[in-house]
Order: structure tokens, then C-alpha cells, then sequence
């Protein structure tokens, strides 16, 4: 019953979207079990860039099964716009399964989403504004609507006029919004896109158990990453689901039993979206954020941080938005490999470190005078730790040609090798360029 799960280690954006689908051409089944199209991955194949939101990078081969898992929360306009373009493509888009378990994401919630934001004003969490956190919220209050619900008519009419007292309420008194059209949604969500949709509505946990039954191999993939994960993230500059591993159980409905391969991606740097505490951050100019550097940092540090976001191409895939930079630290993955169980390591991005004189790794935080070699518990120790580096040689070898280990530059092994040692888990795969065939694979 071989299962492998991929998650990402740090805030996100680590490129788990190419070694996802790298590890996938040997799977019969790709697995998402968590999350919405709040956050997106860009697999390049032969030049050409797919971006996307909701399938499951399986997608792409035409023998894997992908599956929309019971933890995703699926807007169901969005899944029809990916597929269309897919097929539009040449993809074909017919072994696509979601689980009739999945919760809808409705115009209430993206309403909802949008107005809390803006209401919060500099306190804002910076969400993607695609209504994730709300349909969660009604997930766990127990009022919200599922992917099953389109194939009754009746009961999707009656669970949304109910749902749509209460948000209408909302959005009236608390926001002085006009109410939403319960009318126009039903019409959309049962006319337009149920037609569509329906094909692929499934009873995913019996597919993925008779895969794994049958001894196929299976892999989950998760969006987001550890330190965005609702109960073990920076919270509360977290998203509203589980990417941890462990997310895996409960949102495509197998036991722990099942995984025998943990596979935890990271980036030879560290990037993060929105606010939030970020220990080792570069400051960056600001035309890059629309905002000012801080005042003590240097125009070193700011042509670094520039070299990041921009050869880095740091910029999300679903907002535009650019990402905050900064040196790798391995203080965050030792506790990424403790929450994950990972058993090995997915370095992405190594080739943006070209050229660089000396790289840097956070190895430890100092807080008010002490050393934490683990993640401080407590938010206020967090947002007050300050990084302690190593330096090691940089190397002036472009990476982007490397197929082979020992093609590598010796500084750019050593680097690999130095991360490895931190975090006590092995460096097996390693990214030096966008392309689906730009990696490395060593023998760790």
C-alpha cells in the first residue's frame, strides 16, 4: 500500500508544484486533500507554463487519476474555468474525480472574505479574498453546503436559503451591504455549472482505498505549506485547513498507516506572502511592496533581496502578489520535519543562489539573549528572534545545465550537504530551473 505525501516546509510557494508532478509520472493516482484555489502551482513542460489553482498536478499525465479530496473547499466556477482551459490545451481533464465530500465555496463567502479584510485595515491577515477561510468557518459550524448537495435540487435550494439568512444579515448590518440573490446563485450553481461539474463527483475515499488496496501508488499533495497550517502555522497569518501531513487522514480519508514516504519541499530560500513574523527577511525596495525598507537596512541587503523576488520570479500565482525574501532557515524545518515525519528533503530554487559570493543559513534564533535551536512556542518570542547565521562559500557555476550530483559545483554540495546536517533529514532531489527536467537527483 505504497502512499507518499508531498508538503511544503516553510510559508508556502517552495515550487512543490514540480516535484509534484515529478514524482507523480510514477504514480496511478494524485491525491489533494486540502486547501482551495486560494493557492496555486505553475508546472512548466516543454516550455510551457500551466498554472493551477484546483487539480491536482497529476492532471497533466493522462493515466493518473487526480482527485479533489473531501478537505478541499471547491468554488465550482473556478474548477469549470481550469478545466476548460486545460482541455483548450490539449489536457485531457476526464479522470478529474472530486469528492462529493467537499465543501462548496459560495459568493456569500468571497463576499464576506473581501469585506473582512477591508475592515480589519492594517490588522488584515492578507487572505487571498477567495472566500477559503469562510467556507471553512461554515464547515466546522456545520451549516455549510458540499459538492454533494448539487445532485439534489431540493435539499442545495433549501441548506442555501437557510445558509443565506444569516449571511445576508451580515452582510446588511454588519458591512452595509446590499443582500446576495439567492435566485441568481441557485440558477448558477445548479443550471450553469452542475451540468459540468457532475461528471466528476465521486465517492473518493472507496477510489483512493481500492487504489491503495491494489498496491497502485498514490500521492497526496497539499497546498500551502507547515508554517500556514491552521493549529501549527504563525497564526493567526495562517490559512484555515491542515497542510501538515497528518492533514492527509482527515481530508482524503486514509489512516496513517498508509504513508510510508514523506517528502518535504523547501526552498534554498525562504519567501512569504502577506504579514506575519519572518525571522531572517531581507528587506527589498519599495517599488517591489509599496512600502519603504526598513530604516537600518543597507543597500546590500536590498540589492540581495531584489536579486530574490525578481531572478527568483517571486510572485504569486493566484494574487500577483510579490513575496517577502529571505536567507534559508533551518530552525523552521527542523520543526517542519518534526510535524511532518518527513523522511526526506526537496530543495527547489537552488540556481537563484548562483553567483552569490556567500550564502547564508539561519541555524539558530537569538530571543532577548538566548539560543533557540527549535521554534520558539510563544508568537512574542517569535516576532522578537533575530537570526544567527552561517556563511558558506557561494559558487559562480550556473546550475541550470546540471542533470548529474556530480555536476554540482563543490560550495553549492557542500551547501546542500550543510542543510541536511541541520535539519537531520536527506537532501534527495534538488531544483536548478523552472523546467519539468531541471533537477537533480542524489544519492543520500
Amino acid at each position: 500500500m505504497p502512499a507518499t505525501v508531498v508538503v511544503g516546509t516553510q510559508w508556502g510557494d517552495e515550487g512543490k508544484g514540480k516535484f509534484t508532478d515529478l514524482m507523480a509520472k510514477d504514480m496511478s493516482m494524485v491525491v489533494r486533500f486540502q486547501g482551495g484555489h486560494n493557492a496555486g502551482h505553475t508546472l512548466v513542460v516543454d516550455g510551457e507554463s500551466f498554472a493551477l489553482q484546483l487539480c491536482p498536478s497529476g492532471i497533466l499525465y493522462p493515466y493518473i487519476v487526480p482527485v479533489i479530496g473531501n478537505g478541499v473547499v471547491v468554488d465550482p466556477r473556478v474548477l469549470i474555468s481550469e478545466t476548460e482551459m486545460l482541455r483548450s490545451r490539449g489536457v485531457d481533464t476526464s479522470n478529474l474525480k472530486v469528492s462529493g465530500n467537499a465543501h462548496l465555496i459560495l459568493p456569500f463567502h468571497q463576499e464576506i472574505d473581501r469585506l473582512t479584510e477591508r475592515r480589519l485595515g492594517n490588522r488584515k491577515l492578507g487572505t487571498t479574498k477567495r472566500g477559503i477561510g469562510p467556507a471553512y468557518a461554515d464547515k466546522a459550524s456545520r451549516v455549510g453546503l458540499r459538492v454533494q448537495d448539487l445532485l439534489d435540487a431540493k435539499i442545495f435550494r433549501q441548506k442555501l436559503e437557510a445558509l443565506a439568512k444569516e449571511k445576508n444579515q451580515i452582510l446588511a448590518k454588519v458591512f452595509n451591504q446590499l443582500p446576495l440573490d439567492v435566485d441568481e446563485i441557485a440558477a448558477e450553481y445548479l443550471d450553469e455549472c452542475l451540468p459540468k461539474i457532475e461528471p466528476y463527483i465521486a465517492d473518493t475515499v472507496t477510489l483512493v482505498h481500492d487504489a491503495l488496496d491494489a498496491g497502485q501508488h498514490v500521492l497526496f499533495e497539499g497546498a500551502q505549506a507547515t508554517f500556514l497550517d491552521l493549529d501549527h502555522g504563525t497564526y493567526p497569518f495562517v490559512t484555515s485547513s491542515n497542510p501538515v501531513a497528518g492533514g492527509v487522514t482527515t481530508g482524503a480519508g486514509v489512516g496513517p498507516r498508509y504513508i510510508d514516504r514523506v517528502v518535504g519541499v523547501a526552498k534554498a530560500y525562504v519567501t512569504r506572502v502577506g504579514t506575519g513574523p519572518f525571522p531572517t527577511e531581507l528587506a527589498i525596495t519599495a517599488d517591489a511592496i509599496g512600502g519603504k525598507p526598513r530604516d537600518d537596512a543597507s543597500a546590500e541587503e536590498i540589492a540581495l533581496g531584489d536579486h530574490f523576488v525578481e531572478v527568483g520570479r517571486e510572485y504569486g500565482t493566484v494574487t500577483g502578489r510579490r513575496r517577502r525574501p529571505g536567507w534559508f532557515d533551518a530552525v523552521m524545518l527542523r520543526q517542519a520535519v518534526r510535524l511532518n515525519s518527513l523522511s526526506e528533503l526537496a530543495i527547489t530554487k537552488l540556481d537563484i543562489l548562483d553567483g552569490l559570493d556567500t550564502v547564508k543559513v539561519c541555524v539558530a534564533y537569538d530571543v532577548d539573549g538566548v539560543r533557540h535551536t527549535h521554534l520558539p512556542y510563544h508568537q512574542s518570542d517569535l516576532h522578537a528572534a533575530r537570526p544567527i547565521y552561517e556563511e558558506l562559500p557561494g559558487w559562480s557555476t550556473p546550475l541550470g545545465d546540471v542533470t548529474e550530483p556530480a555536476g554540482l559545483p563543490k560550495e553549492a554540495e557542500d551547501y546542500l550537504a550543510f542543510l541536511q546536517d541541520q535539519v537531520g533529514v536527506p537532501v534527495r532531489l534538488v531544483g536548478v530551473g523552472p523546467g519539468r527536467e531541471q533537477y537533480v537527483k542524489r544519492d543520500v
